[in-house]
């Protein structure tokens, strides 16, 4: 399956700021990553680097890596460090960093299992992970295709390959569970990316649907993502 193409990545940028998803799950990002100490951080899969200047925002020093070249240039002209290559040869030298974030990065990927050992190799010990993907393979649509991914998960699925490739898990949590059945119904009629820009009131009504989640305790109910935090042990 090709990686997002250039124009959805363009796409991405121009919405990512406002949109109530990309919001939400950069909230979700900072929330995780607040209490560590900033050191050295890798984004995979950067994109347009909203999740990379969330980083550089608590600190970090942080290298956006992103493998289209669309992306990196996107994220050059956003004045980040940046560098193009693939995650699943990852251009990093052993247990050199302190924080690796994978957002959504690896559905993409033919070979995950090298792309999950090559995060433990290059993640110091007790180096944290981050990562988030889409789950369960009921809710595969057109909206997969366009975006290319190559898979969802079951979450035991995604917990069981960090765990295969030496990290151990800290934290895993369902995401957008209250939206799951409205995500299902629009997925069976979808033609394709889901990636459009919301009217402002829908974005506003969104945004406080998946916001009550995070008071509501509905983190281990079925969602369409999970969020994992995970280590690589001492």
């Amino acid at each position: 399956m090709p990686p997002m193409e250039g124009a959805e990545i363009r796409k991405l940028v121009l919405l990512e700021d406002e949109h109530w998803w990309y919001r939400e799950r950069r909230h979700l990002l900072r929330r995780r990553v607040r209490d560590l100490a900033p050191g050295q951080a890798l984004d995979i899969g950067a994109a347009g680097g909203g999740n990379t200047r969330v980083l550089e925002s608590l600190g970090w020093d942080v290298l956006a890596l992103e493998f289209s070249e669309e992306g990196a240039q996107v994220a050059r002209e956003r004045g980040l460090q940046v560098i193009r290559a693939d995650a699943q040869r990852l251009p990093v030298e052993d247990e050199s960093l302190d924080l690796v974030t994978a957002l959504d990065v690896l559905e993409h990927l033919p070979d995950h299992e090298r792309a999950a050992a090559e995060i433990h190799r290059v993640l110091r010990p007790g180096g944290v992970l981050v990562a988030a993907v889409p789950v369960d393979q009921r809710l595969w649509s057109e909206h997969d295709v366009a975006v290319g991914h190559e898979r969802r998960y079951e979450p035991r699925e995604f917990l069981a390959l960090l765990q295969g490739a030496g990290l151990e898990i800290v934290e895993a949590r369902s995401w957008m569970v209250l939206l799951r059945p409205a995500v299902a119904w629009r997925r069976r009629s979808s033609s394709g990316s889901d990636l459009d820009e919301p009217h402002p009131l829908v974005n506003a009504a969104l945004t406080g649907v998946v916001r009550l989640e995070r008071v509501l305790p509905v983190s281990r109910a079925p969602g369409v993502s999970v969020f994992v935090t995970a280590r690589r042990p001492h």
